[in-house]
């Protein structure tokens, strides 16, 4: 799935969950086609969704909004998401206080059973 030049990624749907590994930047310019995306898929279902960011090589303002605005419309479908994390995305998200809002993983396992334990 390529959702922009600087955005790619893959969609698994599970039972209980959908998984999307995604790599390089979700920034300003990506934003929109992964926020429209990730909504189409949530209205598909299932609701728990993991979001493998570890590939992610840059993350904006832009992204960390669209990641604020999934989690929402997440939460209010009663799912769960997980967010697994790298350094620089870890970064980001604990330098604009959002680590107490996103929940962060540090690998696709931890986050399955997370939301297993949901």
């Amino acid at each position: 799935m390529t959702l922009t030049v600087s955005l790619r990624g893959n969609r698994e749907v599970r039972e209980r969950l959908q998984i999307f590994r995604l790599a390089g930047l979700l920034d300003a310019y990506s934003e929109a086609a992964f926020r429209k995306v990730l909504e189409k898929a949530l209205d598909e279902g299932p609701v728990n969704l993991i979001l493998d960011l570890s590939q992610i090589d840059f993350i904006d303002s832009s992204g960390l909004g669209a990641l604020v605005q999934i989690a929402k419309k997440v939460q209010n479908q009663s799912g769960s998401l997980q967010i697994v994390s790298n350094p620089r995305v870890t970064q980001t998200v604990k330098l604009v206080r959002l680590d107490q809002f996103l929940t962060l993983q540090p690998n696709v396992e931890a986050a399955i059973e997370n939301v297993k334990q949901s």
